[in-house]
């Protein structure tokens, strides 16, 4: 079997559903020859920004994959991976590479060298017996905490080496698995956060990532607290409900602001609390409880009281030490 044979197996293993691509390169003839569907884009951006977005309506579940020639192919797809990994947008990028015995000569262009920057993960085939290490590892780490953009460079000389079938046929799909807070801090944030006067919570995207969007309405529902989101985190809680506030972005709408300004605690959950242009602020003198799966997010911007590292469906622990605390009532 032929490397670039190889990677179409392994996608397919992944369970790929269809390729984003550009031409030319022959990973979309053997996606194709594997039963995956190549989409193809008049831009290498425009391909970028077709798996990212596949990737968020997927809650990153399916694999995304984007493809590209090697030199201004890899080239003109920057912008688009910079905004994925700015965006957190779990996604495995292909691009052709050089041939290996003139990658490092000036000018070529090296994807491993100039996407280091803006992936999670960027690593050459060097030698077609890799293949199999090297997928697996860019997609577990797309995937593992913080989600983001892996990519794999495929040098044009490698394409046609042969990989023993054996070790494509032990291939398994990539298994998942996400850290929880520790649970005292757990404990100590829910009674925080269940005798709290005016609880606003804040919802990031990784409620979206960690489909945990039933356990925030649960929770919104028992603390008749408010919920406003981020703009990646759109959809994350029904707009419809009474207790929706919208999105909190470089606008708000005036009730959200007035929630904001009155809250005594407010809960961020799968939010990095980044302040930027497009986050609506935080207003001194709150109480915060944050919960995030990247340790880099916890007191960057604002100071947390409450801090907890860990996956999204934190509001569960949170459903059920409310519940234990619900005939207490509110403070008046």
């Amino acid at each position: 079997m032929k490397v670039v044979d190889a990677i179409a197996r392994i996608l397919k293993i992944e369970g790929t559903e269809f390729l984003s691509a550009y031409p030319t390169t022959a990973v979309i003839e053997a996606a194709a020859k594997a039963d995956i569907r190549p989409v193809l884009c008049r831009q290498e951006r425009v391909g970028v920004g077709i798996a990212d977005g596949y990737a968020r309506v997927k809650n990153g579940k399916t694999l995304a994959v984007f493809c590209m020639q090697y030199g201004p192919g890899a080239e003109n797809a920057f912008p688009g991976v910079a905004t994925a990994y700015s965006d957190s947008t779990p996604m495995l990028l292909l691009p052709l590479g050089h041939p290996r015995d003139r990658a490092q000569v000036f000018p070529l262009f090296s994807s491993a060298r100039t996407y280091a920057s803006v992936t999670k993960s960027v690593e050459t085939i060097t030698v077609g017996s890799q293949v199999v290490d090297v997928m697996r590892r860019a997609i577990s780490l797309m995937r593992m905490g913080r989600p983001g953009p892996a990519m794999v460079e495929i040098p044009a000389d490698i394409l046609n080496e042969d990989v023993p079938e054996t070790l494509i046929d032990a291939y398994r799909p990539v298994k998942v698995t996400s850290a929880g807070a520790n649970v005292r801090d757990v404990e100590t944030a829910a009674r925080v956060l269940r005798d709290a006067r005016r609880p606003v919570i804040h919802a990031g995207q990784g409620v979206l990532y960690a489909e945990a969007s039933d356990d925030l309405l649960e929770l919104a529902d028992l603390l008749q607290a408010p919920v406003m989101t981020t703009m990646e985190a759109k959809s994350a809680f029904p707009e419809d409900h009474p207790l929706a506030l919208g999105t909190g972005g470089p606008a708000v709408t005036g009730h959200t602001l007035q929630y904001l300004r009155e809250a005594d605690v407010v809960f961020g959950i799968g939010c990095s609390f980044t302040r930027h242009g497009m986050a609506a602020s935080i207003p001194a003198g709150k109480t915060l409880i944050h919960a995030t799966n990247d340790e880099r997010d916890l007191n960057k911007n604002y100071a947390a009281e409450y801090p907890l590292l860990g996956d999204a469906r934190q509001p569960s622990a949170f459903r059920k030490e409310r519940t234990r605390g619900c005939a207490l009532g509110r403070p008046a």
